[in-house]
């Protein structure tokens, strides 16, 4: 699919559906946001575990640079070895290096049918061992989203379908495909839940029953930003592996801050969502609230991750770029900048601080 940069995300999904093809990437923001936008951030989204993010569906680009000069990246090419991979370049640059015009969207073939289930834990590290246990049996759901006690209260508070707002933490899993590879994967993990101790599996009866689990989850940023007047969404990732130990660092560190987080995320790439309903009109809440950010992303690098999974640097992130890449990867990046944009017209202030963490030393 040709599209140009203005068109809405879930436009281009409802489109490809209606010719029985499938665009994977849904991000949260789909609704409203634009391709253009979800390529400048390398968007993910509910189904990444099993598809992947935006990246992985841009063939080609047409590109605006700095000096006015328009060029072509990739094109509709199984294989493209051509010089350097300028389409992945761009993907991801956030409008720093040049200015997106039109882009080629790989398509895929429209799965046959989907299930979704919803398990409850009063363990977070039950929660945790399911995900891991999940994939290590060789299952790669469409979706495997995590939801924490806070996030679940907010949201059934909004939309109040009957979530169990008791629940320590939640997995709501999809899987698509063939209705016999569908039934046999979904069997599969109900035992991996229950062997996981959780307390509840519930494989939705119905496709209206299915969507109103999905949409809760979409509407977790909305039910959370009811809460207070402003509201700081982040993303931070982690291996797999260490889901349970960041969600436990983000609890302490809200506790130590005397702070309201709400995490919910995609468990099965490790990205976590973090979020602070508070009032910018609050300073000295603020500024708990920017001490608690700091330390988040910290943990996130010590425990292997990185300080954003697909939200994108921008300003806020900027002074913490430096504590995922260390001097010599926020230089070479710098180079490319200069060497595309030496003017610095292209969204400038982004991406760059003035001011950086320096990376931290973890012992191993």
């Amino acid at each position: 699919m040709t599209v140009q940069p203005g068109a809405i995300t879930l436009d281009i999904i409802n489109m490809a559906e209606a010719n029985g093809l499938f665009y994977p990437p849904d991000p949260g923001s789909m609704k409203s946001s634009t391709i253009g936008g979800n390529i400048s951030e390398n968007s993910g989204g509910l189904r990444g575990l099993k598809y992947g993010v935006t990246r992985d569906y841009v063939m080609g680009l047409e590109i605006v640079l700095a000096n006015g000069d328009i060029i072509r990246t990739g094109g509709k090419l199984a294989k493209d070895v051509a010089g350097y991979d300028l389409t992945r370049l761009y993907v991801g640059a956030e409008g720093t290096l040049g200015i997106i015009t039109e882009a080629i969207l790989k398509l895929v073939p429209k799965p046959e049918t989907k299930k979704t289930m919803l398990a409850l834990y009063e363990d977070l590290e039950a929660a945790a061992r399911t995900v891991s246990k999940i994939i290590a049996n060789r299952i790669i759901p469409a979706t495997l989203e995590f939801l924490d006690q806070p996030t679940i209260a907010a949201v059934e508070d909004y939309v109040k379908i009957g979530l169990p707002t008791e629940a320590k933490a939640v997995l709501l899993i999809e899987q698509d495909g063939s209705p016999e590879q569908v039934d046999r994967d979904i069997l599969k993990i109900e035992e991996i839940c229950k062997s996981e101790q959780a307390v509840s599996v519930q494989v939705a009866k119905t496709t209206e029953e299915a969507e109103a689990l999905t949409t809760a989850r979409r509407w977790a940023l909305s039910a959370i930003a009811r809460i207070k007047p402003t509201t700081i969404l982040e993303d931070a990732t982690v291996p797999r592996s260490e889901i349970a130990r960041m969600v436990r660092a983000i609890n302490e560190i809200g506790a130590k801050y005397n702070l309201q987080i709400c995490t919910f995320g995609h468990s099965g790439d490790g990205n976590l969502h973090p979020t602070v309903p508070t009032d910018a009109r609050n300073r000295e809440e603020m500024e708990r609230v920017e001490k608690a950010f700091e330390e988040i992303f910290i943990k996130a690098v010590e425990f292997g991750g990185t300080i954003t999974g697909e939200h994108g640097v921008g300003v806020m992130k900027a002074p913490y770029l430096e504590l995922k890449l260390g001097e010599a990867g926020i230089a070479a990046m710098k180079a490319i900048k200069a060497g595309l944009d030496p003017n610095n017209i292209m969204n400038p202030g982004k991406m760059f601080a003035k001011d950086t963490r320096k990376r931290v030393v973890v012992g191993k």
